[in-house]
């Protein structure tokens, strides 16, 4: 399971943090999406609520993408974000 949390910090306030999720706590939330599962603890999911996290393939590299509709303001690596 691919955990995903928000942290405090990166250059607009707030980052992405992603790790693996060996188990599910009990405040968290688990979205699943074609066999994968999602897991975002409790204090993440006001600032990542309607997102679509989607893993992205190319020249650079591959990477998780986080689209935010809760995002006022981004860098411009897209690893962090303003609300």
């Amino acid at each position: 399971m691919l955990r995903l949390s928000v942290e405090g910090g990166g250059g607009s306030g707030f980052q992405y943090r992603y790790g693996l999720a060996e188990s599910i706590e009990a405040d968290d939330t688990v979205s699943e999406t074609d066999g994968v599962k999602l897991v975002v603890d409790a204090m993440s999911l006001d600032l990542v609520a309607g997102c679509v996290v989607d893993f992205v393939e190319s020249l650079g590299g591959t990477a998780f993408k986080v689209e935010n509709p809760n995002a006022v303001a981004g860098c411009g690596c897209g690893s962090s974000f303003a609300v």
